[in-house]
């Protein structure tokens, strides 16, 4: 596994960036197949990975593009298979529009516009904005604004819990809006946990608060941060793996 930064430390929603990275296509199994193409110094070999952004293909930078054609082909099968069963784990289209669904701690919400509403309000599985703000763009920046309100609320709340089990100080909470990232922890003490774990189930934001958390002690992915974070949440590798697997089920799309 890649190293972070000796700086900061990070929870990632996959590997490191590369060096250089590239979108191309190929043809695999008779169909069109577009992917990234992330080229690093580190890598000494091809890898593939697959999830809800598609195709990405890891090489050394200096490995020949035959060699990586010659790789994708070997599992065009797999490729093919493994996008298409992603493709049907995608959510519908969300829209900001009345009807559309979002999840809010691992909950759906409907959304829906009232007349009579002044401010958005959450009820029971509904999430109600003003008819001021029926139009998407409006809607899309009143919802947002909303959930990274939420999410800043709930994720102070998280981490005031779990400091005092951990022995560390109450570090400054700021929302991030990374791609790439659950969540970073820097050595001044900052801790960056990204908005959209708003949308999870809370047992899998717990997670991602705890491992930032063990990293103001621990600032690397030993055996002691480990075992700092399991005394905390003895099923972590539980919650890891779900948040891996299941994270793209509660995004909006």
């Amino acid at each position: 596994m890649p190293r972070p930064d000796p700086q900061q430390r990070s929870l990632l929603f996959d590997p490191a960036p590369a060096r250089s990275a590239i979108r191309q296509s190929c043809r695999l199994a008779g169909e069109t197949i577009e992917y990234t193409l992330n080229r690093s110094a580190r890598r000494r070999s091809i890898t593939l990975t697959i999830d809800e952004s598609g195709l990405r293909v890891g090489a050394p930078m200096r490995a020949p593009q035959t060699r990586i054609d010659s790789v994708l082909a070997g599992h065009a099968e797999w490729i093919v298979r493994k996008l298409t069963e992603w493709a049907s784990r995608r959510p519908a289209p969300f829209n900001w529009s009345a009807g559309d669904r979002l999840m809010l701690l691992g909950n759906a919400l409907t959304l829906r516009f009232d007349a009579a509403a002044g401010v958005i309000e959450q009820g029971e599985g509904v999430l109600i904005l003003p008819a001021t703000l029926s139009a998407p763009a409006a809607a899309a920046t009143a919802g947002h604004h909303w959930l990274r309100a939420t999410a800043q609320a709930w994720f102070t709340q998280r981490v005031a819990h779990f400091a005092p089990a951990l022995r560390v100080r109450l570090p400054v909470i700021r929302l991030s809006n990374a791609r790439t990232r659950w969540g970073t922890c820097h050595p001044q003490g900052r801790v960056h946990l990204n908005w959209r774990l708003i949308h999870m189930p809370p047992a899998l934001i717990d997670y991602v608060v705890v491992h930032e958390l063990a990293h103001l002690h621990e600032p690397n992915h030993s055996s002691r941060f480990w075992r700092r974070v399991a005394a905390v949440l003895p099923d972590h590798l539980q919650r890891r793996r779900i948040l891996r697997i299941e994270a793209h089920r509660y995004l909006l799309p």
